[in-house]
């Protein structure tokens, strides 16, 4: 007797997701504070493939918050602020059974260390989860998505200080009592694993404030975790409808070779791929971390109650995908732990483009957790021509189609997978490099790296591609 599934489950979660930064824009609009995003700037000197966020001192940050003379993009993003219902229109039509966005903390407390919070922000996302539901998705939500308030980075040394925690926990708790009844997947932080090149972006922690950056990424990241546990508890103990879900930023790399030592190399890399999730779906630190911190040098300060707040582990794994990396020994060794492997062919950006990656990591997660996975992001960032009024991207259809393939795969392997998100559903402005022109949409927003354009939203050739994917449930 055949056990193996056919397809994808009847009720599975087509859909796509953005991040508030880079969407929203209106960064000073009904109290919102500086955050961290709004200092990400665009520029145009540096190489394609060398653009992405990096780590930042007090003094730039500094300039950055009186600047005239800088880009700062994520400030003014593609206006979803005020265009949200006109975007969701576009979004239904496609067919999205469920949406992904974030909350951005600095719209509900400014500062972050506030003691209650700015009620023009909740009333805001009232009405836009409410837009959501009434174009019939469900909503996903993740509360941090690299919007931490500058002033946490400034008066603090961001996810170094414990303070955090507190101010972090009360953030999650407002959220839930407010909207427990609207939103019942939560995913609390966005790619938690994701802190070499996006660190500051991240955790908010200004290289200059600290002696050992290194150190304090891991010190910044287990405290993160320990708020992330005492607000698994808290939803779990009033709200228990709730699920509350970790993400990781892609996963394992493969070995560069077969030679053992490139092997081996690459488990211990592998294993602190893992170690994020390994805590917030176990429960606690395993022993390959500790050794890790141990031939590292970094000392890890547990306060009191961290080991039992911890214990308030996830309900469900999500992931992003967009490419996979090789390791070797030397590297290893060397602190440049993996690299691009030169069997793939990339996008412009250098991200290598592997469907069979992802199939490879929904097994290894699932056999290693044994819990339900959604896919909370996945894409191709690719320039876009517009010609006589269209967008035929065949480019982005055949990406995404591969990937669909394989996920189809993987389910007939046995995983548990229930729900995909299409990253950037609309163009947006890129996180890592702050530019426009780096587009995954399917639909087109008619703006340029400088926010110059007519903000016209254009169906894109993969619109109609994916409503048939939808519409079939990935039969087609």
């Amino acid at each position: 007797m055949s056990r193996v599934p056919t397809g994808f489950p009847t009720d599975f979660l087509w859909g796509g997701a953005i991040a508030a930064n880079q969407a929203e824009g209106a960064y000073d609009v009904d109290g919102k504070g500086l955050s961290v995003a709004d200092i990400n700037e665009f520029r145009a000197d540096i190489p394609i493939d060398q653009k992405s966020n990096r780590e930042l001192d007090t003094k730039f940050i500094e300039n950055s918050i009186k600047s005239t003379n800088h880009i700062f993009p994520k400030r003014w993003g593609i206006n979803f602020y005020h265009t949200y219902k006109e975007d969701l229109k576009l979004l239904a039509g496609m067919g999205l059974k469920t949406f992904r966005t974030s909350i951005a903390w600095t719209r509900i407390f400014p500062n972050g260390d506030e003691l209650e919070p700015n009620e023009a922000g909740l009333k805001f996302y009232d009405d836009l989860i409410d837009e959501i539901i009434k174009n019939g998705m469900i909503p996903m939500i993740t509360v941090s998505h690299y919007e931490m308030p500058l002033h946490l980075t400034t008066a603090y040394k961001g996810w170094y200080s414990r303070e955090l925690i507190e101010f972090f926990t009360r953030f999650c708790n407002v959220l839930f009592d407010r909207y427990h009844t609207k939103v019942k997947y939560w995913i609390i932080i966005n790619q938690i694993n994701l802190i070499g090149h996006e660190s500051f972006n991240h955790l908010g922690i200004a290289e200059d404030k600290v002696e050992n950056l290194m150190e304090a990424k891991y010190q910044g990241v287990h405290n993160e975790m320990v708020a992330c546990g005492h607000a698994t508890r808290y939803a779990h103990e009033n709200y228990p409808n709730l699920q509350i879900g970790m993400m990781l930023c892609g996963g394992p790399a493969y070995p560069a070779t077969a030679k053992p030592e490139d092997v081996f190399a690459t488990v211990r890399h592998n294993q602190m791929e893992y170690f994020f999730a390994d805590v917030l779906l176990r429960g606690h630190y395993p022993g390959y971390a500790f050794r890790y911190f141990d031939d590292s040098g970094i000392n890890i300060e547990f306060g009191e109650g961290d080991e039992d707040a911890l214990k308030n582990t996830a309900d469900f794994m999500s992931f992003s995908y967009y490419y996979t990396r090789i390791c070797d020994a030397d590297s290893f060794a060397n602190g440049n732990e993996n690299h691009r492997n030169p069997q793939l062919d990339a996008n412009p950006w250098g991200w290598s483009i592997d469907p069979v990656g992802l199939r490879t990591y929904l097994n290894l997660f699932y056999d290693r957790y044994q819990c339900p996975i959604y896919i909370t992001e996945n894409g191709v960032g690719y320039y876009d021509k517009l010609e006589d009024g269209k967008i035929h991207d065949t480019y982005r259809i055949d990406y995404l189609r591969s990937h669909i393939e394989q996920m189809k795969e993987a389910i007939k392997d046995g995983v548990d997978l229930r729900g995909y998100y299409a990253w950037g559903p609309i163009d947006i402005i890129s996180c890592s490099s702050s530019e426009m022109s780096k587009r995954y949409g399917f639909i087109f927003v008619d703006q340029d790296d400088y926010g110059e354009g007519t903000q016209q939203r254009i169906l894109k050739d993969s619109y109609y591609w994916y409503k048939k994917v939808i519409e079939t449930n990935g039969e087609v």
